[in-house]
């Protein structure tokens, strides 16, 4: 890690916030609580002696980490009473070229990955986004974590082994990823189940949130069959009136779904490059309030 700011230039928060915006998300998974974190910072950052500080990036991303850390710690028991399955609020551009999308969804930030990351232990969480997504070399995560380099070693590599046992993971180009999403998308828009049925691999999953605020599965779905009839179904009951819409959802080719106008659901998906092998499905109202209107 190196800084590109002086120790007391005034504009060293706002040029780091990006970074700082993308640690405190992925370590949380909620906009209000990365902001929340970045406030914070922001508040100590200017109480501190800013010209007696090293470095300000090293300052700033440090306390960002710590902070988010204590929060997290108080949000798992929180999530610990979720009604249902719990994802995180989608980070949703309906133009992939916009500025704001390409500083926050910088890096790895699929809905796949921070799903698996809510397993891992705060710090595990940190020390395994620092070294594997933010590219800090592990004797700087022992400082900022108060760990030894072997400590932290240690966590990078329980949690890779974690995310490996638990993630489907497939090196897919982002085009190859796009082109079956809207091949998924047409599908789904003809309310067809077999056509639907056909993208999907066998052992599909569906996870769906609903946070208690909306009916959703409190089961995790399985299987072509199954989730393809649950697409066909929906269509069913609304003719006509279910839309979909291409959107990059964390950074990744993914879907709206609109139900008789309304934002019904934020879809993010894993692919195999041919079938689609699992579906996120954020529904919770809350979750989606930030997400641009359809046009």
């Amino acid at each position: 890690m190196s800084s590109s700011t002086s120790p007391a230039d005034p504009d060293a928060y706002a040029a780091l916030r990006p970074r700082l915006f993308a640690i405190a998300y992925r370590m949380l998974g909620t906009r209000a609580d990365a902001e929340d974190v970045l406030q914070d910072a922001w508040l100590r950052w200017h109480r501190a002696d800013q010209a007696a500080l090293q470095s300000a990036e090293a300052w700033l991303v440090t306390v960002v980490t710590r902070l988010a850390i204590d929060r997290l710690r108080a949000a798992k028991t929180e999530r610990e009473a979720y009604v249902g399955w719990w994802l995180p609020e989608p980070l949703v551009a309906l133009d992939e070229r916009t500025p704001e999308a390409a500083a926050e969804l910088a890096g790895e930030l699929s809905v796949a990955l921070l799903w698996v990351l809510e397993r891992l232990s705060p710090e595990e969480r940190a020390a395994f986004l620092l070294r594997q997504v933010f590219d800090h070399d592990y004797a700087e995560i022992a400082t900022l974590l108060d760990k030894s380099e072997a400590a932290c070693r240690q966590m990078v590599h329980r949690a890779s082994e974690r995310l490996q046992q638990e993630r489907p993971r497939f090196d897919v180009p982002r085009d190859v990823h796009h082109r079956v999403v809207e091949r998924f998308m047409h599908a789904a828009r003809s309310g067809q189940a077999e056509a639907i049925r056909a993208l999907l691999a066998d052992d599909v999953q569906l996870v769906g949130d609903g946070g208690g605020k909306v009916p959703s599965f409190m089961e995790i779905l399985r299987g072509a069959h199954r989730i393809a009839s649950l697409y066909g179904e929906l269509w069913k009951q609304h003719p006509e009136r279910v839309v979909y819409r291409m959107a990059q959802v964390n950074g990744e080719p993914g879907l709206l779904r609109y139900v008789e106008g309304r934002l019904e659901s934020a879809q993010a998906f894993v692919t195999d490059g041919e079938r689609i092998v699992a579906i996120y499905a954020v529904r919770n109202p809350d979750k989606l309030a930030g997400i641009p209107l359809l046009q």
